[in-house]
């Protein structure tokens, strides 16, 4: 392996108050044993299940998380809107949801003197919102930064259906260094670097109470399911956490995934 990869830790949507309890418990204990580059978190569930507030995003940040991918519940929550807008803000949202709305859908940073490009997407299939393709967006920021360029290249594909992750990587086999699947709060167990070398991970999972239902307090899901009647969802708080997160290692030469890992625990609070 070479002596200059790059690690990333990757953690799943962190949901409420009880995932940003689990992250700030262990975050500073996985920094510390596997020494990651930066570590990447999904947020579009942070703010009590419903988007982001600055306050949550600087929690996040003590605790050790460094970059922050959303998804299709990134602007239920109006504190966080401002937010989004600001230049140095370290969130970003799909890409393929309209260009006007806050935020923007990738971002640029550096590890040293090696630059890193994040980018976030949503999935079309069984997706609530009338997003743009995926596949097309993400031909369309490829084109416009040069792959020499960077060191790494990472996709956040917030989406339903493993089989448009498992395209989508395929699809951008070789042009980018590794794809993760977020928003069904489930880990997938289909870790593997495809023929051109880019990485795959259908679903990270999920940073959320073992004792709710993908995050939320499971009394009220089961109401939906068993009387098909609305009943508004509320996360649960109870420990212990489920925290879910893979570890990625990346040749920055090459730009493909050399090694993926599962960092999966249960977490007393």
């Amino acid at each position: 392996m070479p002596a200059n990869s790059l690690h990333f830790l990757l953690i799943g949507d962190v949901v409420g108050k009880a995932g940003r309890a689990a992250v700030t418990k262990i975050l500073p204990e996985l920094r510390q044993k596997y020494r990651p580059d930066a570590v990447i978190m999904n947020v579009e569930n942070l703010a009590h299940g419903n988007g982001i507030t600055p306050d949550t995003i600087t929690e996040m940040e003590k605790a050790g998380a460094d970059y922050f991918t959303s998804g299709n519940h990134i602007w239920d929550n109006k504190d966080g809107l401002a937010y989004l807008q600001q230049q140095h803000a370290k969130v970003i949202r799909p890409a393929n949801l309209p260009l006007n709305n806050p935020g923007k859908g990738y971002l640029e940073f550096s590890i040293g003197t090696r630059k890193i490009l994040l980018i976030n997407l949503t999935g079309q299939v069984f997706m609530p919102q009338q997003a743009n393709n995926p596949f097309h967006c993400l031909d369309e920021i490829l084109k416009q930064h040069s792959a020499e360029q960077y060191s790494a290249i990472i996709v956040d594909l917030h989406a339903e259906a493993t089989s448009e992750k498992q395209a989508l990587a395929a699809y951008a086999d070789g042009r980018i260094s590794l794809l993760i699947g977020t928003h069904t709060h489930v880990p997938t167990a289909d870790l593997r670097t495809l023929p051109k070398g880019t990485g795959l991970v259908c679903d990270v999972g999920s940073v959320v109470s073992a004792n709710s239902i993908i995050g939320a307090e499971a009394d009220k899901v089961l109401y939906r399911f068993l009387t098909q009647m609305p009943q508004s969802l509320t996360p649960a708080e109870s420990s212990p956490v489920l925290f879910n997160s893979v570890l990625c290692e990346i040749d920055p030469a090459t730009k493909k995934t050399l090694s993926l890992k599962r960092i999966d625990q249960q977490i007393n609070l």
